[in-house]
């Protein structure tokens, strides 16, 4: 299939210049690759500008609430093991209301793929600062001089919190984005792809990032040496950082031993 066959005919309605148009065409074109059936995936969003994006692909979709996305889409993965299941959202959706659940997603090592756009800016809700805004970033008047504590650092958290495979793209590159998508898809595991995705509308210094992203690709097993090269990269490398394939939750479990005790649950 055509990665247009993945697209819906709803129009998207993002800013013009929002990167979030490149990170759609990306995961259709990883779709394509697949070759999967429409029926046969499901994109699962928060609340945000990224969360618009089930609405713009031809396939299952669900739009919860804030921060929500990760549970919804572990819940559908487990429950329906054989449909594949891709969550997205963005940096003030999945890392401050949904931080706790992004912690315990990547633990449980659920077989899906998380997508976060970020922007490093509240963009729907007319740019205020986010768990990623650099420290001293002062465009919003609720912080005119900047949020002045440390900005979430995504893929460290991410290692440390037990996902088995860690990436990061730019939207400057969906060709590039999209095979790293679909890399993500055929992992078996809670797959993390961090991808830098401009909002120009509230932050326009971001279209210089597409000079400052290069690659860097360090693939490794070994997480100390994942975590090593992540705290002294600049937080613009793009590449697959970290794959270390582990049992995918939840793992089979034989049945109980105690007849009479199974037999207690029987209707």
């Amino acid at each position: 299939m055509k990665p247009k066959a993945y697209k819906s005919g709803v129009k998207p309605i993002w800013c013009p210049g929002c990167g979030h148009y490149s990170v759609l065409n990306a995961i259709t074109k990883a779709l394509s690759v697949l070759d999967q059936q429409p029926e046969d995936c499901v994109l699962v969003s928060g609340i945000g500008c990224s969360a618009r994006l089930p609405a713009y692909a031809n396939a299952y979709g669900f739009h919860g609430v804030h921060g929500r996305a990760l549970p919804v889409a572990t819940g559908i993965k487990v429950a329906r093991p054989k449909l594949n299941v891709i969550a997205m959202g963005g940096d003030g959706d999945g890392f401050s209301i949904g931080g706790n659940h992004f912690l315990h997603a990547c633990r449980r090592n659920v077989d899906i793929v998380y997508i976060a756009m970020d922007n490093e800016v509240y963009g729907m809700t007319k740019g205020q600062a986010s768990p990623t805004t650099p420290e001293l970033w002062d465009h919003s008047k609720l912080t005119p001089h900047g949020p002045e504590v440390r900005p979430f650092q995504p893929c460290s958290i991410a290692l440390a919190s037990g996902a088995s495979f860690i990436a990061r793209g730019h939207s400057g590159d969906p060709n590039g984005l999209a095979k790293m998508i679909y890399e993500a898809i055929e992992h078996p595991g809670f797959a993390f792809v961090h991808v830098l995705s401009q909002c120009i509308t509230y932050c326009p210094e971001q279209s210089e990032w597409k000079e400052r992203v290069h690659d860097e690709e360090v693939v490794t097993a070994d997480p100390t040496e994942a975590a090593t090269f992540l705290q002294r990269e600049d937080g613009f490398s793009k590449g697959v950082f970290y794959r270390n394939p582990r049992d995918v939750w939840p793992m089979p479990h034989q049945p109980p031993q105690d007849s009479n005790l199974r037999k207690g649950f029987e209707l």
